[in-house]
């Protein structure tokens, strides 16, 4: 009896990464200057290229000349998955959630790369090799002034 999610070398399926991703996402709010959820996403990449800047303006269908920075995952996180003092109990639960969420990400994905593109109203795609070779991850989006 085979399982259909699971291929031959036992890897997990695109689409059973992402139910884990929206499970540990499902309820967050990202906190900038406004709060915005996470959406998952997959990207089959039959060029199996890497997680680059011209497969993410790629994939995304913007102009070549957008501004994109990269910066490490857990730098991106570091605020909301850091327990302070001050926090309230719910608080310290959402801290939880976001660093089961940053775990769920490692252990599922590889070459891990947080792309952030524009100025101030911020399009963020965190993005990561499958165990299928494709890209998948979250977005979300961040307002900076």
């Amino acid at each position: 009896m085979s399982d259909n999610n699971v291929n031959a070398n036992g890897a997990l399926s695109n689409q059973q990464l992402l139910d884990k991703l929206k499970q540990a996402s499902d309820g967050l709010l990202f906190m900038s200057e406004s709060e915005y959820p996470f959406e998952v996403f997959v990207w089959q990449s039959p060029e199996k290229q890497h997680g680059s800047r011209e497969l993410v303006l790629s994939k995304l269908n913007m102009p070549p000349d957008t501004k994109v920075e990269f910066v490490d995952l857990d730098s991106f996180f570091e605020v909301a998955t850091t327990e302070e003092d001050w926090h309230s109990v719910e608080d310290k639960e959402i801290v939880k959630r976001y660093q089961n969420l940053v775990k769920v990400i490692k252990e599922n994905l590889s070459d891990i790369k947080v792309a952030r593109l524009g100025d101030i109203d911020i399009d963020v795609y965190i993005v990561g090799k499958t165990p299928l070779n494709d890209f998948a991850g979250l977005a979300t989006k961040v307002i900076e002034t």
